[in-house]
């Protein structure tokens, strides 16, 4: 099972003036005391999930409306072959009927040789249901970020203000052409074993890069933002499940394998989008957080 780190609160300046408008303004947040894991859920910790429960995951049960009728599936990326769509992503993303977290590429495909790679094709209430079941829950925004910050004030990026700094790829993340070139820099095509890259300045791994995670701060733009929308500790409701399809999006945090300096410089602590609660994709994953208590060290 995932390990966790004990990170102290404080407060520190959220988001950025740099990159993209839902980032401004930079703001000054202050989070208590909590813990998260040090990694995100790997196919291996949701595997003894689905074992120990018998769950079945949004894609596995809630039919998608298509043309020919109710599917269930999820989206997949394939890289396009026509050079010409480079701003309309239905050319690198398919739904793809039977995908799902341990059909990651639709069937045929399998978790042999994944099992320490991040869970993907996962929905928001999907992630909700692990965190409960681990006695945890999901992190909002302002506790991500300053998680993913790692103790650096300002920083554009997990490890200091240069992407690659002396050429070195601390992140998976699209190296070339997004999206039909990927020159594999990096060494992984899709998601990267958990632990793969450098840990930032907490311990933790994989907070910017591999996947995209899920938050449980409702999606608004910082300005209109009068809290994370959650409790401190996060959320680990399953009553919440209910609302989540409804919800019009959730913040997810960090970026994935899919982020390239020409198309989507999300691989940043900063860097935020909206994600609708019941739409798995292939590069969407999560971890977990709980309060930190009087007795735990810090």
């Amino acid at each position: 099972m995932n390990e966790m780190v004990h990170i102290r609160g404080g407060t520190f300046s959220m988001g950025s003036q740099r990159f993209y408008p839902e980032e401004r303004p930079v703001r000054s947040v202050t989070v208590d005391d909590f813990w998260i894991d040090a990694a995100p859920v790997s196919n291996g910790d949701f595997a003894r999930f689905v074992r120990d429960t018998g769950y079945r995951t949004w894609s596995e049960r809630e039919p998608v409306l298509l043309p020919d009728g109710p599917t269930l599936g999820s989206m997949v990326f394939r890289r396009p072959i026509d050079m010409h769509h480079t701003a309309d992503p239905s050319a690198w993303w398919s739904f793809v009927e039977g995908a799902c977290w341990h059909r990651p590429l639709g069937p045929g495909s399998t978790l042999d040789g994944l099992e320490q790679h991040p869970v993907v094709h996962v929905a928001y209430p999907d992630a909700l249901s692990f965190a409960h079941w681990a006695g945890k829950s999901l992190p909002t925004e302002a506790q991500w970020e300053f998680a993913a910050r790692g103790g650096l004030e300002g920083a554009e990026y997990a490890w200091g203000h240069t992407l690659e700094p002396n050429g070195a790829v601390l992140a998976n993340y699209w190296q070339g052409l997004f999206p039909h070139e990927n020159t594999l820099q990096d060494g992984w095509e899709r998601t990267s074993p958990v632990g793969a890259f450098p840990p930032n300045g907490y311990g933790l791994f994989d907070m910017i890069g591999n996947v995209w995670e899920w938050t449980c701060t409702p999606w608004q733009r910082p300005a209109t933002t009068s809290g994370d929308g959650c409790h401190a500790g996060g959320c680990t409701s399953l009553g919440d499940q209910a609302a989540a399809a409804a919800d019009p999006a959730r913040v997810i945090k960090g970026g994935s394998h899919l982020c390239a300096k020409n198309y989507c410089q999300r691989y940043r602590p900063a860097a935020r989008h909206p994600q609708a609660g019941d739409s798995p994709t292939g590069h969407i994953g999560f971890r977990c957080v709980r309060l930190a208590g009087a007795g735990d060290a810090g």
